[in-house]
């Protein structure tokens, strides 16, 4: 009982001195962690005061000195830590898809306020009717989530002609795309007849569907997977709850004016060729995978060819093992 009550004191004692969350960094670690970026390693008795750097996994152990401590790259050390929280999210939105689809049926029963509501919008044209019309009344902001990257023109310039309405009414656009758009010309075509100041935009490895709102009064999301269902949502709490999901998947997102970031400095893959080498490592199928990314099946396995090349792979069974022993597969 002695023991156990010093080790209580000891732990009580620990939690003062760094009375943080276990996703923080304290003055102590701040300090040491710079130091050690500079200096390229750190002694591991320097890191007694900030275990806090250990425990979020910024230092790992030197391969050629046992007394060494080598720190882990900020950016690296970043994606390593938003991964889980990106991860929750997305099973989070997914959850609420769910349960949208499954409260569906229930839409024609409303209350009397026509503000509180959700609307079942069946077919593509009545879809584009509404979004055009919501669109077009915008004054404040359009946000919009463009899962994968294929776009037919025709319906690229319908969008443009809206948002260069909206644009001079007052609002301001934001879009969010997935990685491969960067490299569409029709995307590329879209972005240079919009004025700069008046929209951002971002991509991401891997995204939720579609989302569209508008002045935060009006949101749209696909209700089938086909997308030949949408559900149109006027409820202010729910407006709400969509419009934080999209800010957290915003904050995720890299300007489509820098390169997304590198993910390994050890294998000369992309940020792209990574996310999919995870999906290989829990057993995914490649038109999964595709589906997933936001790409075509052909481009999917074009960068699997990649891989195979980059991690000098014999087979795809090889591959698997190869991207396990890499650390490619870990969240």
């Amino acid at each position: 009982m002695q023991k156990t009550g010093g080790t209580q004191i000891a732990e009580s004692a620990d939690k003062q001195t760094h009375p943080h969350s276990d996703r923080e960094l304290c003055e102590s670690a701040i300090r040491l962690y710079t130091e050690a970026l500079r200096r390229g390693r750190i002694n591991r008795d320097e890191l007694t005061p900030a275990p806090c750097l250990t425990d979020m996994a910024l230092m790992y152990p030197d391969p050629r000195d046992d007394a060494s401590m080598r720190p882990v790259l900020p950016s690296t050390a970043l994606a390593h830590l938003l991964q889980p929280i990106t991860r929750e999210i997305h099973e989070r939105v997914q959850l609420t898809a769910s349960l949208v689809n499954s409260l569906a049926p229930l839409s024609n029963v409303v209350t009397e306020d026509p503000v509180a509501s959700i609307t079942a919008l069946d077919g593509k044209r009545l879809i584009d009717a509404k979004v055009g019309e919501a669109a077009g009344a915008a004054t404040s902001e359009i946000l919009t989530v463009q899962p994968g990257f294929s776009r037919q023109r025709n319906v690229m310039m319908a969008g443009l002609a809206r948002s260069l309405a909206a644009i001079e009414r007052g609002a301001r656009l934001r879009h969010l795309y997935q990685h491969p758009a960067r490299y569409s010309p029709i995307v590329k075509e879209y972005l240079e007849q919009v004025p700069a100041d008046r929209l951002e935009v971002r991509t991401v490895e891997q995204t939720v569907e579609r989302l569209i709102i508008v002045d935060r009064s009006v949101a749209f999301i696909p209700a089938s997977a086909n997308r030949h269902t949408a559900l149109e949502i006027r409820h202010p709490a729910l407006i709400t709850y969509l419009v934080q999901v999209y800010e957290v998947l915003w904050a995720h997102a890299t300007p489509m004016t820098e390169r997304p970031p590198a993910v390994s400095p050890d294998v000369p893959v992309t940020s792209v060729q990574r996310s999919i080498a995870r999906l290989l490592a829990e057993g995914t199928t490649d038109e999964m995978v595709a589906r997933k990314m936001g790409i075509s099946v052909r481009t999917c396995r074009s960068h699997i060819a990649k891989l195979m090349q980059a991690l000098n792979a014999s087979s795809r069974t090889h591959l698997g093992a190869l991207i396990v022993q890499s650390g490619l597969g870990r969240v």
